[in-house]
């Protein structure tokens, strides 16, 4: 049987996907909770865990393997007026 092993890219990648996991659920178990020490926990957890996340996509992007593409200018226009639309 052969072993397989993550590269670094593949390790941050799936430490990314994780994060968002994390960031997501702790956000719906704060939407849902009704104790106001528990909250402010949740709360505590979901800060520290967008910043991890946040760490982790830095250093994605620092080394080339996370690239965003700038959105065009026609482009974020659109989604201004959708919201605006939305909010009337």
């Amino acid at each position: 049987m052969q072993s397989q092993s993550f590269n670094d890219k593949e390790m941050l990648m799936d430490a990314l996907s994780s994060q968002k996991m994390m960031t997501e659920s702790y956000n719906q178990f704060a939407n849902e909770c009704t104790s106001s020490m528990l909250l402010n926990e949740f709360l505590n957890l979901l800060s520290e865990e967008h910043q991890i996340q946040h760490d982790v996509f830095t250093e994605l992007q620092k080394r080339g393997w996370y690239q965003l593409q700038d959105a065009p200018p026609e482009k974020i226009e659109q989604v201004k007026k959708n919201l605006a639309s939305k909010n009337e």
